[in-house]
This record gives C-alpha cells, structure tokens and sequence, in this order.
C-alpha cells in the first residue's frame, strides 16, 4: 500500500523531482505575471477587499474533507477571489495562502508548492474567472443572477483545479496510486465539494455585493440598483 498522502494539496513526493521543477517555474511566470498585472486593481479602496479575501480563503481552506484512506479534499476559493478582487489579486491571494499553510502549517510540500499554486492559484482563478465573465451579463442583472454566477464559477473552478492535479500526476506522478485511483478520489468528488465551495461562493458574493456593489470585480460598471433586486 503506498503511504504517500495524496490531497488538493499535494504533499512532498507526489511528483517526481523533474515535474515538480517544471510547475515552480509554471508558478513563478504565473506570479510574476499576475504582480504586474494587480498593479492597475489595486487603490486604497481594493486593498483592504484583497486582505479580507486571503483571510477568507485561508481560514475555507483549512477545512478538509476525508475523501479515501489518506486523502482529503477541501474548498479552494479561487473564483471567490477572482470575482470579487479580479483575476490577478486574486491569484496572488490565493498564492500567499498556500505559502503561509505551507511554511507554517505543513500543509502542502515545500517542493510541491509550485504545482499547488498552480493548480488553485493560477488556474483554479483563471477558470473561475473566464466562467464568471462569461455569465457577467446573468450576474450584473439582479442579485439572483449574481450568486448564479458565483456558484457556477466555483463549481466550476473545483473540478479544474481537481484536473490540474490529474495532469500533473499523470506526467510525473511519484507515489504509487494509479491514475483511474487519483481521477476517482479528486475529480471526482471535488466534483461534488465544487457544490459546497459554489454555496459558500454565491452566499459570500451576494452579501458583499449587497452591501458594497462597487466593492466586487465583477460588477464594475454596473448600476447598483439592479444588483438589489
């Protein structure tokens, strides 16, 4: 029985030493990208939105769920911050939370933090975003369609992020468990955590577009009196 841990967040050994390299520089041109881009979101006004998001998302993501004798699941927050702090803060967020967990918690291998960020920050975010804007004219229409949206997105956002662990783990996967194991015990049932994260998503949106509109990337533009409806 392979006694490596395997979870959303992946442990030291997952991978072998050339596909952990190879997602430390994925997750380094991810980054920088995403600090030059944040520049223009952020103000005085988006700043302190930023430190609230990383906080929520640090405290969601501690929050595991037993999936299969030695592996765990847990929410991701990916879509959150990216709807209400933008794309590039939001991966940023996002990153600094994995690397707080990682040094501080032991939550995540230090040689697997490259392939974590770049499976929740980078394109857990991205994902969650790209479905957000698609379905931005749903959610500037009322605050029902809103939280439809923010639902959608981080539904959406866990099954990618659960694939992006499949791919890696199919390049250079190290520990022993066989794919169909991991496509079973991530995939599939961070596809029904991503009905969890999507409640906790469209809840969290809605309150704050409710009181703060002009506080959620998304809605930039809109006019506030349709999110009220």
């Amino acid at each position: 029985m392979p006694t490596t841990t395997l979870a959303m967040h992946m442990s030291d050994g997952l991978l072998n030493a050339r596909t952990a390299l190879l997602f430390a520089v994925v997750a380094i041109a991810g980054l920088a990208l995403a600090l030059v881009r944040a520049r223009a979101d952020l103000d005085d006004r988006t700043a302190p939105m930023a430190g609230l998001v990383a906080a929520f998302v640090f405290a969601a993501q501690m929050i595991n769920f037993p999936v299969l004798p030695g592996v765990s699941g847990h929410l991701l927050g990916g879509a959150l911050a990216a709807i209400l702090a933008g794309p590039w803060v939001g991966a940023l967020c996002v990153a600094i939370v994995l690397v707080v967990q990682s040094l501080l918690f032991a939550d995540g291998g230090l040689t697997m933090l490259g392939a974590n960020i770049t499976n929740m920050a980078l394109i857990g975010t991205a994902v969650g975003y790209l479905v957000a804007l698609a379905l931005r004219g749903l959610a500037t229409r009322s605050r029902a369609g809103l939280m439809t949206t923010a639902f959608v997105a981080a539904w959406v956002n866990t099954v990618v992020a659960s694939c992006g662990f499949l791919a890696e783990y199919a390049l250079g996967g190290a520990a022993g468990f066989s794919l169909p194991t991991v496509a079973l015990g991530m995939v599939g049932v961070h596809a029904l955590i991503g009905i969890g994260e999507g409640l906790i998503t469209a809840a969290t949106v809605g309150a704050v577009a409710s009181a703060r509109p002009d506080l959620v990337h998304l809605l930039r533009g809109a006019r506030s009196e349709e999110l009220a409806r």
